[in-house]
């Protein structure tokens, strides 16, 4: 399994666990960058520590804040917004470039209402 992979699981399973994300945000908002592909993406993480470590550690996100959201609002406004934006969602992003998985808004709830069922 790939660092990318390892990330991603354990963001599905510490955001149900936790009943939260976390995103960064500054002044200027909530950073969407282009990826690889031209595609922008929002980053988010499964523990306020793993969002912390990148504001610490990549210059790109320094002097930016931590910001909590709710599974339940995740869920039933960002989720939706960020499709509705096509903006993908980065999952538990690490590394001196903050990388990791982009996935589609709507992939991330089928995987959460799965969970939920089970």
């Amino acid at each position: 399994m790939t660092v990318s992979a390892a990330h991603s699981s354990a963001f599905f399973r510490e955001a149900l666990r936790e009943g939260a994300v976390w995103t960064v945000r500054d002044d200027g908002g909530f950073p969407a960058p282009q990826g690889h592909g031209g595609r922008r993406s929002q980053p988010f993480w499964s523990l306020e520590s793993r969002a912390q470590h990148i504001i610490d550690t990549v210059p790109a996100y320094a002097g930016m804040e931590t910001a909590r959201i709710s599974l339940v609002d995740f869920r039933a406004r960002w989720l939706p917004g960020l499709q509705a934006d096509g903006v993908g969602v980065g999952l538990n992003w690490s590394g001196r470039n903050a990388t990791g998985y982009d996935l589609e808004a709507t992939d991330i709830e089928e995987y959460l209402a799965r969970a939920d069922r089970a």
